[in-house]
């Protein structure tokens, strides 16, 4: 339209039944359009909504485990730490101590390490094995290509 007066632009939007919306006010003349700006919010919410439906939020999850874990709940443990990196999560293995196990840190070190190295195919670890008194932990994130490995026992 060209450089147009404020009241010849809002004369033909009520004409129009449109809005005047500025959307460039730092131009010299400031550029306005007219348009139905409830429509638009209307739009703009819904490609923003398609936008979110697609992403993926990532999750930590979290594995507890004892030192002296038995070999089957050690397998149910790894199995379900497993099945969440193949969605996409992180993963915080948390092993606790209790009693006199705080003396014996380096048992549960193992178990640790242990269980890294079973998950090592399709995750990396974010965070080192960290402790305190009463619990240790590591964080695994997912390998980009573990959607491409079988899972075990699924071969």
């Amino acid at each position: 339209m060209g450089v147009v007066s404020l009241e010849d632009a809002l004369v033909r939007a009520a004409e129009e039944r449109l809005d005047v919306v500025m959307v460039s006010a730092e131009a010299n003349p400031p550029v306005c359009r007219l348009m139905d700006f409830g429509k638009f919010k209307y739009e703009r919410q819904k490609h923003e909504a398609a936008a979110r439906k697609h992403q993926h939020k990532i999750v930590t999850k979290e594995v507890k485990l004892r030192v002296k874990i038995a070999p089957h709940d050690y397998q149910v443990k790894l199995r379900g730490a497993e099945r969440f990196l193949r969605k996409g999560d992180k993963v915080k293995v948390l092993l606790t101590f209790r009693g006199r196990e705080r003396e014996h840190s380096e048992l549960g070190r193992k178990v640790l390490e242990q269980m890294v190295k079973d998950l090592s195919d399709i995750s990396v670890v974010e965070t080192r094995m960290s402790g305190e008194e009463m619990f240790m932990s590591v964080t695994l994130t997912p390998k980009p290509n573990i959607g491409k490995i079988p899972m075990k026992g699924t071969e």
